[in-house]
């Protein structure tokens, strides 16, 4: 699940993006509107969780243009503007769910995956090439007919393999796919993913790394 966090609270941004990757979320994190609107015009996001009362260009405009522009994303408002006049409001911007500051982080996450659930999207066409076959609806993944259990961030790495249909994928594409843009390219996270991935999927090797330049199927 890919989420975008929108607060100019720093440090409530921070945490909040922290919180939400412990639980398997793919998070990026930005403090004003601009950023948000700029950052979600080539990103597709699950929900994005967006306050209120941002700077440069404000969330309710942010909220407007979103549901707009990108009616897949789900919004989801979290601001300490309460009133019943206040959430009517952000609701009639196009939010699709509205938590109030302060708030039990475990309700935050609830909601985030309830939203995402309601993500009008088409379920995505299966991606096949050399035997392998990845059903991105489903989350299975086969070779020549056997079937083989993979972890989210190897599934997510073998997904933008295919996706490239032979083409060369960059190290840091694969990170910003199957973790998110803020993920250390020194903590060797992908290089153990991609040879848990190499040994999952058998003879004869699939997964060819190109030096410099990226990894292919």
């Amino acid at each position: 699940m890919r989420v975008l966090v929108v607060e100019d609270e720093e440090e409530l941004a921070d945490a909040v993006a922290r919180g939400l990757r412990l639980h398997a979320m793919a998070v990026d994190v930005v403090y004003d509107g601009q950023e948000a609107l700029d950052l979600a015009g080539y990103v597709d996001y699950d929900v994005v969780v967006l306050d209120r009362d941002l700077p440069e260009v404000h969330g309710d405009d942010v909220c407007a243009e979103l549901a707009a522009a990108a009616p897949a994303s789900r919004i989801l408002m979290l601001t300490a503007a309460g009133r019943v006049s206040e959430r009517v409001g952000g609701l009639s911007l196009g939010a699709d769910d509205y938590l109030v500051k302060p708030f039990v982080f475990a309700e935050l996450v609830a909601r985030i995956r309830t939203l995402a659930r309601r993500s009008p999207r088409a379920r995505p066409a299966a991606l096949e090439r050399a035997g392998i076959r990845l059903d991105p609806g489903r989350r299975t993944v086969t070779r020549d007919g056997r079937q083989i259990t993979l972890n989210r961030k190897e599934f997510d790495v073998l997904r933008e393999l295919l996706r490239a249909d032979g083409g060369l994928v960059a190290a840091a594409e694969l990170r910003r796919s199957a973790w998110d843009e803020y993920a250390d390219p020194a903590s060797g996270v992908l290089r153990v993913t991609l040879t848990s991935l190499r040994k999952k999927l058998g003879a004869p090797p699939m997964i060819e790394n190109v030096p410099g330049r990226g990894y292919r199927l």
